[in-house]
C-alpha cells in the first residue's frame, strides 16, 4: 500500500498529559512501582493533581506521541482513539491537528477525556498515573476495518492489551485491510498482565514490535541477554527493537542482528515520550524504505532529542532541524 494516503494509523488512548516535577517521596506516597504506568480511577487522579503547585499540559498517549512525530517528521498521519466530549477532547484533537495529523478518524465518547499524571523525578524518570476516561469506553464493536481504510502501516499501543477483546479487532481490522501491523509493548504492567496471549498475537498478526529492556525482560525472563531478547523477539515478528536506553538498542530484522548506538545526554530532564519518539523516529525511517540501522539511528535521535524537555513535546525549531537534516 505504498500508495495509501495515509502512511501511518496510530490506535490507542487519546490522552491528555498532565506533567509534574516532583521528588522521591512523592512518588513513593501514591503507592506503587517508581518508573511505571498504572490505571486510577478519576477521583484518585484528581486527589493527586490537587497535591501539586503547577502542571504543564500537552497531547500524550503512547500511540499519540508516534503518531505525532511522523507527522511532524512529514509523512500524512492520521489516529484512531476515543477523546472526551469535554474541554480536554477538543484540546487534544485541535493539537494532533495542529502539529500536522489528520483529526478525522477520532471517536467522541460522552466522558470526560482520558488524562495522565506523569511524576517527573530529579533522576529524569518518570512514573504515570492513568485514568483513560473517554478512551476505555472505546468498544471492539466501533472498530473495523473501514477504520483502516487508505492506511498504509498501523501502530498500535501495547496499552490497548487491557482490553483483550479491543486488541484482537484492532488488529484484525488493521489486517484486512491490508496495513502492516507494529506494536509497542508500552510497559512491564502491559507485559506482566499480559504474556498467556501475548506471543500468539505477536506471532499471528505484528510485523513488527518495539520494547525496551524492561518490557522485554517481563516477557522473556533473559535478564540483560539485549541481543538474545531481540533475536526471540525476532522470531515472533518481522522486526523486533529492543531499546537499552544509554546503551543503544538491538533490532532483529532481514536476517540478521543490528546494534543501534546511543546519543548520550549528559543531563536528561525527563523520559517522558523517549519510546515513543524513538518508535516514531524508526517507523519514519522504515516507511521510507531505509535500512534497519538508518531506522535505528533516526530513533536514536529522537529519543535523544525528547529527553531534554519536559514532556514529549519538540519545539517547531527542533523539528525543522531535524527534518532538514534527513
Amino acid at each position: 500500500m505504498s500508495d495509501a494516503k495515509w502512511k501511518l494509523i496510530g490506535v490507542g488512548s487519546p490522552i491528555v498529559d498532565s506533567l509534574a516535577r516532583v521528588n522521591d517521596a512523592f512518588v513513593q506516597s501514591v503507592g506503587g512501582a517508581k518508573g511505571g504506568m498504572e490505571l486510577v480511577d478519576a477521583e484518585n487522579l484528581a486527589a493527586m493533581m490537587a497535591r501539586l503547585d503547577s502542571l504543564a499540559e500537552a497531547p500524550g498517549g503512547s500511540a499519540g506521541n508516534t503518531a505525532v512525530a511522523v507527522a511532524r517528521l512529514g509523512l500524512p498521519t492520521t489516529f484512531l482513539g476515543k477523546i472526551g466530549n469535554d474541554i480536554g477532547g477538543e484540546f487534544y484533537k485541535d493539537r494532533f491537528m495542529a502539529l500536522g495529523g489528520d483529526g478525522s478518524r477520532f471517536k467522541v465518547g460522552t466522558v470526560a477525556n482520558g488524562r495522565c499524571l506523569s511524576l517527573i523525578t530529579p533522576d529524569s524518570e518518570r512514573t504515570m498515573r492513568t485514568n483513560l476516561g473517554a478512551a476505555m469506553t472505546l468498544s471492539p464493536d466501533e472498530v473495523s476495518t473501514a477504520d483502516f481504510a487508505g492506511c498504509q502501516h498501523a501502530h498500535i499501543e501495547g496499552y490497548i492489551l487491557f482490553n483483550r477483546d479491543l486488541m484482537l479487532k484492532v488488529l484484525k481490522s488493521a489486517k484486512e485491510a491490508g496495513c502492516t501491523v507494529s506494536i509497542d509493548l508500552a510497559s512491564f504492567e502491559v507485559v506482566n498482565a499480559c504474556k498467556d496471549v501475548l506471543e500468539d498475537l505477536l506471532r499471528e498478526y505484528v510485523d513488527m514490535v518495539f520494547a525496551n529492556e524492561e518490557e522485554a525482560n517481563s516477557f522473556l525472563g533473559m535478564g540483560d541477554d539485549y541481543e538474545g531478547m531481540a533475536k526471540k523477539l525476532g522470531e515472533l515478528c518481522s522486526i523486533a527493537a529492543v531499546k537499552v536506553g544509554p546503551k543503544g538498542a538491538y533490532v532483529a530484522g532481514n536476517g540478521g542482528l543490528t546494534r543501534i548506538e546511543p546519543l548520550i545526554v549528559t543531563q536528561p530532564v525527563d523520559t517522558t515520550g523517549a519510546g515513543d519518539l524513538w518508535a516514531g523516529g524508526f517507523l519514519y525511517g522504515w516507511l521510507q524504505g531505509w535500512p534497519l540501522d538508518k531506522c535505528g539511528a533516526l530513533g536514536s535521535r529522537l529519543g535523544a532529542e525528547v529527553v531534554q524537555v519536559v514532556g514529549a513535546a519538540l519545539s517547531t525549531d527542533r523539528w525543522a532541524e531535524i527534518s532538514a537534516s534527513l
